[in-house]
This record gives structure tokens, C-alpha cells and sequence, in this order.
């Protein structure tokens, strides 16, 4: 098994949030795909970088699914779909095998 999970900020680059809209959408898109959607979405992450010297932080969501196969070009495009609609340079989507117990 696979778990897939995006990390996905609750705000754009200039702190507007998106719409909730948005997320729905998402899950949508993945239960559709997978069967079934975890939101981790109460209580916000926070993530800290440094980009040109200067720190950024974004409050993020984590969503998760499993899967039994892993398909990198479908995550791969999905990727690069929720980038271009949330206005992101990047969107960390990370997998981890698992054994389902």
C-alpha cells in the first residue's frame, strides 16, 4: 500500500484564504479517484522555509489517501493542476509505503 499526502496552504502568496470551495473540490476529485479522502484539517500545520534569505511560513492542511498502486504521472499532473490553481510554485505531495495492518 501507498499513502499519498499534500500539503496544502490555507492562503494564497498575498494571505487571502481560499475559498472552501477549493478543498471540496479536491476531495471530490479524490474519492472519486481512490475511494476515500483524509482531512486533516482542524488545526493547521505550520511550515517554515527560507527562500532568498528571508523566512516564509504558510498555515498548511494535510490530505491523505491510500492506494494500492502508485501512479506518478497522475500525481505528478494533479500536482501541477492544484499549483497553477492555487498560484504555488510548489505543493509538496510526498508518498510513504505502508503495510495496512
Amino acid at each position: 500500500m501507498h499513502l499519498t499526502q499534500l500539503l496544502l496552504p490555507l492562503q494564497d502568496n498575498a494571505g487571502r484564504a481560499y475559498e472552501d470551495n477549493l478543498f471540496k473540490s479536491i476531495n471530490k476529485i479524490l474519492i472519486e479517484r481512490f475511494g476515500g479522502v483524509t482531512a486533516f484539517s482542524r488545526v493547521p500545520a505550520k511550515g517554515i522555509w527560507l527562500h532568498a534569505d528571508r523566512k516564509k511560513q504558510d498555515d498548511v492542511i494535510v490530505v491523505e489517501v491510500m492506494s494500492e498502486n502508485l501512479d506518478r504521472d497522475w500525481w505528478r499532473s494533479f500536482r501541477e493542476r492544484l499549483e497553477a490553481e492555487m498560484d504555488q510554485t510548489e505543493i509538496v505531495v510526498r508518498t510513504h509505503p505502508i503495510d495496512r495492518l
